[in-house]
């Protein structure tokens, strides 16, 4: 089992005004959370929540779930 972004979630952030400098400089993020999404892994919960207040979207919206194959 594994769940992954599916979706550029670093670029729709940019997109509504949220560089990955910006959310360094104002501790929204931490930079390994930051490394995690740019390589599409899933980060902490609490870290989901932000995103996904800051995107104003449900995490559905930024992650799947891709079962194992058999």
């Amino acid at each position: 089992m594994a769940i992954k972004l599916k979706t550029n979630v670093l670029e729709r952030l940019k997109d509504s005004g949220y560089s990955t400098y910006k959310l360094r400089k104002d501790k929204v993020l931490g930079e390994a959370q930051i490394q995690k999404m740019r390589s599409g892994e899933v980060t902490l919960p609490s870290y989901i929540d932000t995103v996904c207040k800051l995107l104003n979207c449900q995490p559905g919206d930024i992650m799947e779930y891709i079962p194992d194959e058999e």
